[in-house]
């Protein structure tokens, strides 16, 4: 155990009720962080102290405004944060932890196979480069990967029509949504809000901004997009005349 493992706390009551029956693993998950995630540099060591707080339960209620049996992408994902807690405490969601960097998504392998996260899969790319690429989402998450606007640049994009990104935010959260609006509607949002979840469990409250887009996620260079990587995927491989066989 390193030094900075021994450092965490044991965890609150409310992580009992928070992650029901996956408790044990949010546990394990917490001393994944603390020991590995240190030692890798995913998480800072002064982290460690409140793991549990600012971290997996601020994370984990972010699960008050994502509804039922739905597809999560989780952009710029990192350590796991919010995707891993969110999938401890709604096994009904299909999640994906997209994350570019590959010392990062080799540790979110390592936790999803320990974890026995069955909800879960781990993709290495970048949200801009996946946009046709992975199947549309219901939800986009993200947690302190960037300014709303670019973060809604990256994000919206990969959602299906209809659907919403919802990222934990600071408190700027509302200042960001008001410099964000022209931007958001440009990519394809009919309505942004900012709501507070998580009461009776973390103090403060966690921050969400969430946006919801019409027909068109990401606009008109998304759909740009998506119809480049559609007509790609259709392209016969190898080159020839692909209605001639072979003898």
């Amino acid at each position: 155990m390193t030094e900075a493992a021994a450092e965490l706390p044991a965890p609150p009551e409310q992580a009992g009720a928070v992650f029901g029956d996956r408790f044990a693993d949010a546990l394990r998950y917490a001393e994944l962080l603390a020991d590995a995630g240190v030692q890798r540099g995913l998480i800072g060591p002064r982290e460690v102290p409140r793991l549990w707080e600012r971290h997996l339960l601020n994370c984990a209620v972010l699960s008050e405004v994502i509804d039922e049996s739905v597809s999560v992408c989780d952009v710029g994902s990192g350590a796991g944060l919010p995707g891993i807690p969110l999938a401890l405490a709604r096994p009904d969601l299909e999640i994906t932890l997209l994350e570019p960097l590959l010392r990062r998504t080799t540790f979110l392998e390592e936790v999803v196979r320990l974890l026995g996260l069955a909800n879960v899969t781990v993709v290495r790319g970048r949200a801009e480069e996946m946009v046709g690429k992975l199947p549309p989402v219901d939800v986009v998450t993200a947690r302190a990967v960037a300014p709303l606007e670019r973060l809604a640049g990256w994000g919206l994009p990969l959602l299906r029509p209809h659907g919403e990104m919802a990222v934990l935010k600071g408190d700027t959260a509302e200042e960001e949504l008001k410099a964000a609006r022209a931007a958001l509607g440009k990519l394809g949002a009919v309505s942004a809000s900012v709501t507070q979840v998580g009461g009776g469990v973390v103090d403060p409250l966690s921050t969400v901004v969430r946006v919801l887009v019409g027909e068109s996620p990401g606009g008109v260079r998304a759909a740009t997009r998506r119809a480049k990587a559609a007509r790609a995927s259709r392209a016969p491989r190898g080159g020839g005349n692909p209605g001639r066989r072979r003898r």
